[in-house]
């Protein structure tokens, strides 16, 4: 499957019912994820925190105007401490490859930043490097807003008869809670899809509450990016 690429609120600079993984040591760990189209821009995202407090975050993002990207998030005591982005961004006329990596203080400095576009090194400024840490905290609380909802970010491919979830999963019960235009209600009907959404699984039944993405039966699952080192 190709990978498709929004901002959280802003596309150059630059999912979710929880689950609650217990460890030996009693750490409490709550995964979400989540997702929303604004435009031509499709976003994916992912949460975790561990004891209640923000651990790491990562989106995943797709516009057919501006490129794709998709971005890792580290917290640390209640602040975001590191971000790594990697990603195509639109330059006279074409897409060029870039990368950030930010890193941050207790008080929200930044101690490290290195932004490269096309090969070359340009500076950040201070407005650019906050807005990197106002759309991790958006992700996060978008994350959990769409919990609260019962919603979470699904993928999978749909026959019109069965639809088979990322995880291997199938289901032949499926609901539709939005109204789709014409030639997407064709495509479902007679063409096998990747589908990603926002929706739920109750009772043995998909609901589908916001289409996010429609591509061909070969578009690969999309999985949570993962670009920072432990």
């Amino acid at each position: 499957m190709k990978k498709l690429l929004f901002p959280i609120f802003a596309f150059g600079l630059l999912a979710g019912c929880s689950s609650s993984l217990p460890t030996a040591n009693l750490e409490q760990i709550n995964d979400y994820t989540g997702g929303q189209s604004m435009g031509d821009a499709t976003s994916f995202y992912w949460y975790t925190e561990r004891q209640n407090q923000p651990s790491s975050a990562a989106d995943y993002v797709s516009s057919e105007r501006f490129g794709w990207y998709q971005s890792s998030y580290r917290w640390d005591e209640g602040q975001v401490r590191e971000v790594v982005r990697e990603g195509v961004q639109p330059k006279n006329q074409t897409l060029v490859p870039y990368r950030v990596q930010l890193r941050f203080n207790k008080d929200g400095e930044a101690v490290y930043q290195q932004y490269r576009v096309d090969g070359k090194v340009l500076p950040l400024n201070q407005d650019q490097l906050s807005h990197y840490q106002q759309q991790a905290s958006a992700l996060a609380e978008m994350t959990k807003s769409q919990d609260a909802q019962g919603l979470e970010l699904i993928q999978g491919v749909w026959d019109g008869e069965v639809f088979e979830t990322c995880t291997g999963r199938e289901y032949r019960r499926i609901e539709f809670n939005q109204t789709l235009p014409n030639f997407v209600v064709n495509r479902l009907s007679s063409l096998d899809s990747y589908v990603a959404f926002l929706g739920k699984i109750r009772n043995d039944k998909v609901y589908v509450e916001e289409l996010l993405m429609l591509a061909d039966d070969n578009h690969d699952c999309i999985s949570r990016p993962n670009l920072i080192s432990e």
